[in-house]
């Protein structure tokens, strides 16, 4: 056992504090539907955006980004853009306006403002349905394989079967950090069934205050130690500039990373650079995915809130988060012969997180952030179980119930979440590691969801047969592409689920008649989206002059773009900061302080009241 009594102690408590907020907010949380999954639209933008940032703050993807960060140098600054980051961008700027608009309560719901209702709209919501639980079931293995190897390192198998008298070949190597994932899972099934949203945001706040802290402080233990250390990584590792190839080659400081680098499919790192600009950009215009995310804006309290909500996410998320990754990475690098990165005989670089806490980090602290990425664990499956609940209380349960008293609501919350968390644990033991199981959700699932999901704000003639027939001809393959693709990265074969998913767009829209002209008119009103509205538009202008189209695209495109160099300098500065990199680190926050003075003025001063 590696963990001191102090440690543990302030783990204990944190976990103690998780249970108490369920099981004082249960009552709030159970007096209606929209109390308990979107708690009762009356939680501030602020709060919902610290929740989301502390959702997004998870234990699987840190573990990701450092060893990115110990990889690939300033280059890993890009590569989240596979999920894409930037995404949150898009939302900020005007897409999450339109989402809150709809006052529904899942994106399965949205469909009805969109397509009425019908045939067509009732496979949609199906698809939806269908999508939003696979994705659901997807992030949660995600973070349950991250959490059992992050916490295998301080709490060792051996030390579990000396105490229990257990024998220690009960369970295959390989399968022991699954068990500790299903342990810590409980916790987080506990509260967020009990307490629903307002359980999970004020969970998250109290998170993300403990996360801030040991990240100030991690990151200033590795500054003190590159100030007397030097750091010995490849040429090229410090900048993040790239050519046609990736070109670091860490053959003479740590062979096996070039092993790493080879598995990961990112040599070509232009074209790689390329398909995720690519299919970035049609995500990022598809609006959110049904998960967490699009639960926290549906709960705000105003569409102008939702947008607020959105902006905050990478402003109180990126630098954080950003100064721990970079701390860990430079603690890493300097005294990598002392990490122990071994799984099974196998060196696994996605210990180098848990194994970078244990060695560098002193008593008390560990605890705090064992106890904070525990809570970032926590958090991002507490929120994703929310949203799998919605979709299938909402979007099942209550189609066929729909006059279910809210005993049996409450009743069926509670069974929903607990069968997600099994089936989803049954996932996690099969899939093969954080990386893999990522890649496959951002790239392959995400990848069916696209062009439904881009033509249903942008195009009035697409209807709910062309949504089905696109999402279920993405869907298909995205299932079946990484049992015959299985050498390829996911990536490289996006642009052919997105076409198989145009095909089925089109050929399901024109095969059938376009959606009814008074749900169109109502949609476009409500919403007011810019895009291919012209017959609506001129439909609505004739019976109502006084009606005004939405005339933001070049405002909300150059605000994108503003945007976007705005939360990559976020993410930059943190990192020239640790590395003391004191010229670049100012250039960051030079461009930071004049994005965010332009976006001032031409973002959050124009944000729609309605």
């Amino acid at each position: 056992m590696t963990l001191h009594i102090i440690d543990l102690l302030i783990i204990g408590t944190y976990l103690a504090a998780t249970i108490f907020i369920g099981v004082f907010l249960r009552k709030r949380a159970q007096k209606s539907k929209n109390s308990y999954l979107l708690g009762g639209n009356q939680l501030p933008w602020y709060m919902l955006g610290l929740s989301n940032a502390s959702g997004m703050f998870d234990i699987s993807g840190t573990m990701w980004l450092v060893t990115l960060g110990f990889v690939y140098g300033l280059k890993s600054m890009w590569i989240p853009w596979l999920w894409p980051v930037f995404n949150q961008i898009f939302l900020m700027v005007f897409l999450s306006v339109w989402l809150r608009r709809s006052n529904v309560t899942t994106g399965a719901e949205w469909i009805k403002t969109r397509f009425g209702g019908g045939r067509g709209s009732s496979l949609s919501h199906n698809i939806v349905v269908v999508y939003a639980l696979i994705s659901c079931l997807g992030f949660l293995a995600y973070g349950f394989i991250g959490l059992g190897k992050f916490m295998l390192i301080f709490i060792p198998w051996q030390f579990v079967c000396n105490l229990t008298g257990l024998p220690s070949d009960i369970i295959a190597p390989e399968y022991i950090p699954h068990l500790y994932g299903l342990i810590f899972t409980l916790f987080a099934t506990f509260y967020a069934v009990l307490g629903g949203m307002m359980s999970i945001v004020w969970t998250d706040v109290l998170q993300y205050l403990i996360m801030t802290v040991a990240s100030l402080i991690i990151g200033v233990i590795a500054m003190n130690a590159l100030a007397v250390n030097d750091l010995i990584v490849p040429n090229g590792w410090m900048s993040p500039w790239f050519g046609w190839q990736l070109d670091l080659d860490w053959s003479a400081i740590i062979p096996e990373v070039n092993r790493k680098i080879a598995e990961d499919g990112f040599s070509l790192f232009s074209i790689f650079m390329m398909m995720m600009l690519f299919k970035g950009f049609l995500v990022s215009t598809a609006g959110p995915a049904p998960n967490y995310d699009m639960q926290k804006i549906l709960s705000t309290k105003s569409p102008k809130e939702a947008a607020k909500m959105s902006g905050m996410v990478s402003l109180v998320l990126n630098p954080v988060r950003y100064f721990m990754i970079t701390g860990f990475v430079v603690l890493a690098l300097l005294y990598y012969d002392e990490l122990n990165l071994l799984i099974a005989g196998q060196i696994d670089f996605e210990q180098i997180l848990p194994s970078a806490i244990k060695e560098f980090v002193p008593v008390g602290l560990t605890g705090l952030l064992l106890a904070g990425l525990l809570a970032a664990f926590m958090s991002t499956f507490a929120g994703t179980l929310n949203a799998a609940q919605a979709y299938i209380v909402n979007d099942i349960y209550l189609k066929v119930k729909p006059d279910a008293a809210n005993n049996n609501i409450k009743s069926m919350n509670y069974i929903v979440g607990v069968v997600v968390v099994a089936v989803s644990i049954v996932i996690g033991i099969y899939a093969k590691n954080v990386n893999s199981l990522l890649q496959w959700i951002v790239s392959a699932l995400w990848g069916s969801y696209v062009a439904s999901n881009v033509l249903k704000w942008y195009w009035w003639r697409f209807n709910a047969y062309g949504y089905f027939w696109g999402m279920l001809a993405g869907l298909i393959p995205a299932l079946i592409f990484p049992l015959i693709f299985h050498e390829t990265l996911e990536l490289y074969y996006f642009p052919l689920l997105l076409l198989i998913s145009v095909l089925g767009c089109i050929g399901g829209t024109y095969l059938k008649p376009a959606t009814d002209v008074e749900v169109l008119d109502a949609f476009y009103k409500n919403v007011r989206p810019w895009g291919f509205w012209k017959p609506v538009k001129e439909r609505i202008m004739a019976a109502d002059p006084a009606f005004e189209e939405n005339r933001n695209f070049k405002k909300d495109m150059l605000n994108v773009i503003i945007g976007i160099v705005w939360q990559t300098s976020l993410v930059a500065a943190p990192i020239f900061v640790v590395l003391r990199q004191w010229w670049p680190a100012a250039i960051a926050v030079s461009i930071i302080l004049l994005t965010s003075v332009t976006l001032k003025k031409t973002w959050w001063n124009t944000l729609p009241e309605n």
